[in-house]
Formats: C-alpha cells, sequence, structure tokens
C-alpha cells in the first residue's frame, strides 16, 4: 500500500503539473462503451422519466432533516427520483434500490448519497486539520477508508472534497476544507478524489463518486458570514478560487456542486459563466452538477426569480443538472420544455451526464449493496489510520521560549498532570462538525488516553473540567487552579463547540476563547505552573492575549476517533510533531481576512516597528493598523518540532530562463537546498518552495506556494531537497486574462514556512 500511495501522490502532482489530458482519455466519463448505454437508455425515456433522474431528496438524517414526505418509494416507482441522501445502511438502500429495479418502467438505480466530509463510521481529523498534514498519501487513504464503509451500506456519493478556498477565519466552514492556498488546496482536492473513486471510477465495488463543492466563491463570502454574496473579480477568481475545482475535475470527479452564493451579483446556482463557460466547455467536465440544499430556490430570495419555474429554468439553462432538495425540477420543468421555455436538448444534456456517472460507477451491473451484516465496530485498520492521521495533523506552535523552558515531551521530570478544561474529555467534540454516520462512543478523549498512561507509568493525574465551553459559571475555576497548583505541569484543553461553532452556518465576528474560558486560562497562569494549552476546534482562535504567557501551545483541532491516544503519544514525545497549519492566525479578528498570499501595496511597512502606534509621518504613512501588528500571530506554513531544521541558501540550476521557452513547455528551471536536522531527535520536516514576480503586467503576491515536500530526517542527517518549475508554476492570468509565462523577476525561497527563508533570484527573460 505504501508505495501504491507514493505512486498515487506524484500523480496528484502530475495533475497539478498540467498532464491532465493523459488522464482525461481515459476516464469513464469519456468511456465510448458507457456512452452507448447512456443513448441506448435515453431513447426509450419520457420526459417525465427524464426530469425525474434530475431530482434529489433527502430521506433525513443523519447529515440533515427530511423534506415531510413519507412517498419517497413511490417516487422511486413513478421514476421520479434519480438520487436519495441522509439514507444510509445496506437494508435501507436496497429496499428503496429494490423498487427501483422491480416497480419503475425504466430499472434505472437511484444514486444514493451522503455528507461524507472526513469519514464514514470512522471519523478522521476534520479536513483542516488533515491539510495540516501535508500528507497527500494519507489524506488518499482516509478518503479510501470512508469509501470502502460507505460503498458497504449502498452509499456511492460523497459531498466532498470541499475544496473552497478560505481565507477569513470568522467563516464557519473554514473546518471543511485545506485553508487559504490554492496550490496546496489543488493537490489535496485531486487526493480527496483519488481516495473517493479509486484508480478508476467504478472499477471497483468500493469506489464512490467524489462531488467537489462548493462551486465556486462560497469561501470568499463578505464579512465571512455563511451564505453571504462574494465579489471576485475574474482574475482572482481564476487564479485563487478556481485551481482546487479544476484539480478535482482534472482528477476525474464525477460531481460538482453548485454554491449558495452570489457571484459577483449572480447565483452561483444560476451563473452560466462559472456553470456553463468555465466548467463545461472550458474545462470540459463531463460529470454532473447538483445543486446545494434548496439553492435553486433559494434564487428567489437573491432575487433574479420571482417564482420557482423562473428559478428552476434559469438553473438549469445556467448549468445544474440535479435539484437538491427544493422540488423545482421536478414541478416545473414538464410545462417549461411544453412551452418551449427550455429547449429538450438542455434537458437531455443534463440527464446524460446523471446516466452517465451512475453507468460508470456501475450501479446498473451492481446496484445493491452488499447483504452481509454491518460491523459491529471500527475496522481496526482504519483506527491505526485515523490515529496516524491525528498525529500528523496535530501542530505544535510554541513549545518554551526566553520565558518558558519548553515542556514538551513530558520526561521523566514530570511526576504530576492536570489536565483542566471543559474539551479533555469531551468526546463529541472530538470528532468535529459533519460527523455522518460516526459515533461519539467511538472517540477517545484525552482524559482516557491520559488515564491509561498515568496508570501505566506510576503518574499522579487530577482532571478538572473548570468551566463549560460556552454559558455555565466559573464555580468550578478554583478547584482547576487548586489541582494546577498540586501539579508539575498543566494541560490545558479548550475551544470550540464542533457542533454549535463550527461548520456551516457557524461564523462568529468573535474570535477568542468563547465562554468564560480565557478567564480559566489567566486564573490556571496564577498557579504558576507549566501550562501546555491544547486548542480544540476548526479555525484559528485569537490567541494573542495569551500566547505569550503560556509555556506551549498546541494545536488539536477536532482529531477524530483516536484524539486521545495520538494526543498522548506526541505530548510524551513517542511520536514526534510533524504537521503545519494551512490558515493564518490573527493577532486580533480585525485582521480577517488574512492571509498570505496577498499583494504589496505603493506603501508597504518594510521594516517600521509595527508592535507600537506610529511615531512620525514614516511609520504612519504606510500601510498598517496603528493598533496591531500586520503579521500574523502564526504564519501559514508554520510548525514547530522537538528537533530543529536548518536550512542552506536555495540555488537554481540556471541564473535565467525564457518565458517563450516555459510557454512552449521546453524549459524547466531545478532549484535546491540542503535542509539540516540539527538536533537530537529524529523528525519529518515540511519543506515548502515559494515564490516571488516582479516586473510582470499585473501585480503579483509577494509569495506563493508552489511546491512541498515531506521529508524525514534523521539526528544529523542533511539532504538536498529539489523542486522543478515550470509552465504551470510561474504563468499566471496577465493584465489581456491570458494564462501565460512573462518575463520577470523571479524569487524563490525554499523555506519552512511562509515568512521565512534565504532566496535565490533568476531572470525570466523574453
Amino acid at each position: 500500500m505504501g508505495g501504491q500511495s507514493c505512486s498515487r501522490a506524484a500523480l496528484v502532482l502530475l495533475l497539478l503539473a498540467g498532464s491532465w489530458q493523459l488522464l482525461a482519455q481515459a476516464a469513464p466519463l469519456s468511456d465510448p462503451a458507457v456512452e452507448a448505454r447512456v443513448t441506448a437508455l435515453m431513447s426509450q425515456m419520457t420526459l417525465e422519466e427524464k426530469i425525474g433522474q434530475l431530482n434529489q431528496f433527502s430521506a433525513g438524517q443523519p447529515t440533515g432533516p427530511g423534506t415531510g414526505r413519507t412517498d419517497y418509494g413511490e417516487m422511486v416507482a413513478r421514476g421520479q427520483i434519480g438520487s436519495l441522501f441522509n439514507l444510509s445502511g445496506a437494508r435501507e438502500t436496497n429496499h428503496m434500490q429494490r423498487i427501483a429495479l422491480t416497480r419503475s418502467r425504466l430499472k434505472i438505480p437511484v444514486l444514493f448519497g451522503l455528507d461524507i466530509i472526513h469519514g464514514y463510521r470512522t471519523t478522521f481529523p476534520v479536513p483542516i486539520a488533515l491539510a495540516s498534514s501535508w500528507d497527500l498519501p494519507l489524506i488518499e487513504q482516509t478518503a479510501t477508508a470512508a469509501a470502502e464503509e460507505a460503498a458497504k451500506e449502498g452509499v456511492r456519493w460523497a459531498f466532498s472534497p470541499m475544496v473552497d478556498i478560505a481565507r477569513d477565519a470568522r467563516w464557519g466552514r473554514m473546518t471543511e476544507g485545506a485553508g487559504e492556498d490554492p496550490y496546496l488546496g489543488a493537490a489535496i482536492a485531486a487526493a480527496y478524489v483519488h481516495g473517493y473513486q479509486g484508480e478508476r471510477l467504478g472499477a471497483s465495488p468500493s469506489s464512490i463518486a467524489a462531488c467537489a463543492k462548493h462551486y465556486v466563491g462560497y469561501g470568499a463570502a463578505e464579512g465571512g458570514r455563511d451564505y453571504n454574496t462574494s465579489e471576485i473579480p475574474e482574475r482572482l477568481l481564476r487564479q485563487v478560487y478556481l485551481p482546487p475545482f479544476r484539480a478535482a475535475v482534472n482528477a476525474g470527479a464525477a460531481t460538482l456542486m453548485s454554491a449558495f452564493n452570489p457571484l459577483n451579483e449572480v447565483p452561483a446556482s444560476a451563473n452560466r459563466f462559472t456553470l456553463s463557460q468555465i466548467l463545461k466547455q472550458e474545462w470540459g467536465f463531463r460529470g454532473f452538477v447538483v445543486s446545494d440544499w434548496t439553492s435553486i430556490k433559494e434564487l428567489i430570495a437573491q432575487g433574479i426569480a420571482n417564482d420557482g419555474p423562473t428559478a428552476a429554468r434559469k438553473a438549469l439553462l445556467a448549468g445544474v443538472d440535479m435539484d437538491m432538495e427544493s422540488g423545482l425540477f421536478l414541478s416545473a420543468l414538464g410545462e417549461l420544455v411544453r412551452a418551449g421555455a427550455v429547449p429538450m436538448s438542455a434537458i437531455d444534456d443534463a440527464v446524460r451526464r446523471v446516466l452517465r456517472v451512475k453507468f460508470a460507477l456501475g450501479l446498473f451491473d451492481h446496484p445493491y449493496a452488499p447483504d452481509a451484516p454491518a460491523a459491529s465496530g471500527l475496522e481496526a485498520g482504519h483506527v491505526e489510520l485515523a490515529r496516524r492521521a491525528a498525529e500528523e495533523s496535530v501542530v505544535l506552535l510554541k513549545n518554551g521560549d526566553a520565558s518558558h523552558a519548553p515542556p514538551l515531551p513530558l520526561g521523566s521530570q514530570v511526576h504530576s498532570i492536570a489536565l483542566v478544561g471543559p474539551l479533555g474529555d469531551s468526546a463529541i467534540n472530538m470528532l468535529g462538525s459533519w460527523i455522518g454516520k460516526g459515533d461519539p462512543a467511538d472517540a477517545v478523549t484525552l482524559r482516557a488516553a491520559l488515564t491509561a498512561y498515568a496508570a501505566q507509568h506510576h503518574l499522579q493525574l487530577t482532571t478538572e473540567k473548570g468551566v463549560e465551553i460556552i454559558g455555565g459559571s466559573d464555580a468550578g475555576i478554583a478547584a482547576a487552579v487548586e489541582s494546577a497548583r498540586r501539579s508539575d505541569v498543566v494541560l490545558l484543553a479548550v475551544g470550540e463547540n464542533a457542533a454549535e461553532m463550527t461548520g456551516e452556518a457557524a461564523s462568529r465576528a468573535h474570535l477568542g476563547l468563547p465562554g468564560l474560558q480565557k478567564r480559566l486560562v489567566e486564573s490556571v497562569l496564577e498557579a504558576g505552573k507549566p501550562v501546555v494549552l491544547i486548542v480544540f476546534g476548526g479555525r484559528p482562535l485569537v490567541l494573542t492575549a495569551i500566547s505569550d504567557k503560556v509555556s506551549a501551545i498546541v494545536q488539536a483541532w477536532f482529531p477524530g476517533v483516536q484524539a486521545g491516544p495520538a494526543l498522548v503519544r506526541l505530548l510524551t514525545g513517542e511520536v514526534n510533531f510533524s504537521g503545519k497549519i494551512t490558515v493564518s492566525y490573527p493577532r486580533a479578528v480585525g485582521q480577517e481576512p488574512l492571509y498570505y498570499n496577498q499583494l504589496n501595496t505603493g506603501r508597504p511597512a518594510g521594516n517600521v516597528d509595527l508592535s507600537h502606534p506610529p511615531q512620525n509621518s514614516d511609520e504612519k504613512y504606510v500601510s498598517r493598523y496603528i493598533d496591531e501588528r500586520n503579521s500574523p500571530l502564526f504564519p501559514f506554513g508554520y510548525g514547530l518540532s522537538y528537533t530543529k531544521f536548518e536550512y542552506g541558501p536555495p540555488a537554481a540550476d540556471h541564473p535565467s530562463i525564457s518565458a517563450r521557452a516555459l510557454n512552449a513547455g521546453t524549459a524547466k528551471l531545478t532549484v535546491e537546498a540542503e535542509v539540516r536536522n540539527i538536533g537530537a531527535r529524529d523528525g519529518v520536516e515540511i519543506v515548502e518552495l515559494y515564490i516571488g514576480l516582479r516586473g510582470t503586467s499585473v501585480a503579483r503576491p509577494v509569495r506563493e506556494l508552489k511546491g512541498f515536500r515531506r521529508v524525514a530526517l534523521r539526528a544529523g542527517e542533511s539532504r538536498r531537497v529539489e523542486f522543478t518549475l515550470g509552465r504551470d508554476e510561474l504563468s499566471f492570468w496577465n493584465v489581456d486574462m491570458h494564462d501565460v509565462v512573462e518575463p520577470a523577476q523571479l524569487t524563490v525561497w525554499i523555506a519552512p514556512d511562509s515568512s521565512s527563508g534565504s532566496s535565490v533570484e533568476v531572470k525570466i527573460t523574453e
């Protein structure tokens, strides 16, 4: 499995490098045999049967409400439903499938879907956590495990991956994606698609269709407020927000989901430019587009339709092929076709796309889930994978400084530990939002794992909740402080409530620790003991007021079913930290949206000391805040380890390279640097490559990620880490809206994060 995973990771990077057509030619959605079967079936279909394939309804639970309907079986028998979701379990899906195959006229199977966001029954770390591993084979393996579990119960369609670029931590759905960077986001999107669909869609019984969502610009909602409008100029759209979707399409994603948000005054679920021109024409996408939950009906509230039939017509003609939940395609399209308002060709195109995916998945040949009873517990291999995923996803943000000795790893000098805080023993919150078929009973908390560790190593462990995550009183703080005083070290488990404060409809205007948790932290600090702050959540929180006071900070995210064992192994040093954050951590919420790959200004702050208010005109009239630094508390790509890595200066194999040759694909630039483990422990370093371009027709970001490697180095070992830059890494959408490489001055950094490292200069000539 390891060798296969590595080769698949290489394929993901190859896809990013532009060799997409090679895969597309062999894709099942382009298979002539599939197309012939689709054509033959469509020739037998009535208009009503065609429209029936374009409807999806929720049967209710586990990831959403139902519609109040009780007649789904009869609707399936009449050929009025193409897909159902929130119906899972082999008995349930097989029952409904049997109706389709025995009572409907054409015996077209139903496609069952579910919000499989970070696991099916085995709950892995939330996606923002998995992204922090920067481990493409690992991410692919978690998706494969989820697909295996889902397919056994008849669920053959995952509403995942969410590939929205998220630059604003106020947006609750940041937890579902890969963070703020389009290059990393594209690589991770492709890894998820390969994990769900396998080598070839439908090639195995455990292959399920991926659905890249939410297309497009949903993560750029104004003010970080969910469902809000997005204004994204075309260049920014193509440069930042579209690449992860294109990577998913190029990796073979069978479906995409249109978003809720208005994009540049045109709702995403009725946007011809993005759905038809870019997705279906420019990219050649052959799968189908499903709307998000009632997003077609919401076109009325968004002001571009006065009634249901108009909303249905605008969505279908823009490029939405399946209506999730609103029922407007079912109720309106027949009359619209008969009135000439919707051409039959538009119906046929949408139906062809839906049937193409069903045939490619193998649903017509193998429509039923296995008859074997569902497993009563988690698969041992998936549990082990969940633990490893958590270990690689947790990020060490601080471990001592000039004021604090490093408290981690917990060594032989520690005889007593106080575990304090509302998230030390909260199984449900270890799973995060969107847990699908996950069960809190499967989750091992930090308290449970630490109790076992303490008994084995004869340590004294005391636990105090202190306060609730939100609400409650401060009555438990005194006991928490007393517990801290009696211990050698304090593990302070704080953060967000997964169900209420992260995920959909969970935007936050204030990003500090919720409830009374900040008071708990400040009170425990008064005990004078080393405090390790363990932060659980789905977004970066504002930790500025306490970051200098605690001895260490561990970003745990929501780590999944193996939260406790993974954290104990990390905290005690049995496993070394290797994760790095994929979102910038704000010092204050007023910095949001905050991201590393920003454009420069005509008055950059440069070397101005921003730690105090401006004291003269040179300090004042630059792009800055008067009451906070510009820089993040922790930058994109940052993460510590129990060892230290030293970077040598990068070197390029050529001092100059031709833009013409790069555009023709006949030239590449190789850049390398030596990375040495100068510490006393073995470790894994995520080596990151960034570029900057100057002298171009449009302004380019100060830095852009264009490569990364996970490099394992033994203590004292060094390695030259090499990257190749070609057309796809160096091109951008220029002033004429052409995606090209231009003559420019190129700066290349090979660095541990987005704010450090030395660089090399290369001239890109004509």
